[in-house]
């Protein structure tokens, strides 16, 4: 009996213990200042993008071809955190749609907006069994739309038709590619696009200037083209991409042609890339 007792003191004590740790946690929060968040995770030869905002919404761009972004989740949120507020899959591509497979296994998902293309892979019938499962929020990415969390803006530049139920075999211009705009700092993120999609942005004159610019397909010479980047100007271009790829990813040429509009990141070597914004300024941390 006393055994139980002194059991129970002990359960007690260490629940209090972890109602105080709780309790700073949040007057910690409530003095921090309000920033964005944006990561580029190094998961190989793919692309995931972990967003926290001020407000504490979660977003996760892509998960990379593995389950090795739950490993890189559970370094960017709180142990007893599972659930994410949006999911973006930009396009069913292994290498941006299998980790995300394992995401929706772990993880509760509120909501989830992808073009609701059809494939004929096994990633993406287990995709399409899962988000039905899952029970989120499904909306159809198309340009125009826009997410708006308080300060934080996303915008929908691509694709600029409802492409739900259509069978595209290569996805990769479908991609969905969105405009992030904070205070007065902003991100493009371009998914797999390539230079056609990148020449109609031009054409249709849509605002790509950007601070930060997620460097489409992996840094491929299929994108990137030298006057997209004139107009997008950005300050710091990254590159997610795998080391050693069989793609050669980066191309040489697109490395050098980046280089005359700023500073190049890539996950291959720097590992995950943070950029931290308050709006007016940002800085990046290699994790």
């Amino acid at each position: 009996m006393r055994k139980n007792i002194k059991n129970f003191i002990y359960f007690i004590l260490a629940l209090l213990i972890c109602f105080n740790i709780l309790a700073w946690q949040a007057v910690s929060d409530l003095n921090k200042p309000q920033l964005l968040e944006v990561i580029f995770l190094d998961i190989g030869q793919g692309d995931a993008i972990f967003i926290e905002t001020p407000q504490q919404h979660q977003i996760l761009i892509d998960g990379g071809p593995s389950s090795k972004i739950l490993e890189k989740l559970g370094k960017n949120l709180p142990f007893w955190d599972r659930t994410i507020d949006l999911v973006i899959l930009t396009h069913p591509e292994k290498d941006h749609l299998s980790g995300l497979i394992e995401v929706l296994k772990r993880y509760k998902i509120e909501n989830i907006l992808w073009t609701g293309i059809k494939r004929d892979t096994p990633e993406y019938n287990e995709w399409l069994k899962l988000i039905k499962k899952e029970g989120a929020k499904i909306f159809i990415a198309k340009a125009g739309q826009k997410i708006v969390a308080q300060k934080s803006i996303f915008q929908i530049l691509n694709p600029s038709e409802n492409l739900e139920g259509e069978t595209i075999k290569n996805s990769n211009d479908t991609s969905i590619v969105i405009k992030l705009v904070f205070g007065e700092n902003s991100f493009l993120f371009t998914g797999d696009i390539s230079k056609s999609v990148e020449k109609k942005f031009l054409n249709e004159k849509v605002d790509i200037d950007s601070d930060v610019l997620k460097v489409g397909h992996h840094g491929s010479k299929t994108s990137s083209s030298e006057d997209f980047l004139a107009v997008v100007s950005p300050i710091i271009s990254v590159i997610s991409s795998g080391k050693n790829n069989s793609y050669g990813h980066p191309h040489q040429e697109v490395l050098d042609t980046l280089g005359r509009y700023g500073r190049i990141l890539r996950t291959d070597l720097d590992g995950d890339i943070k950029i931290i914004s308050n709006g007016e300024n940002y800085a990046i941390s290699n994790l």
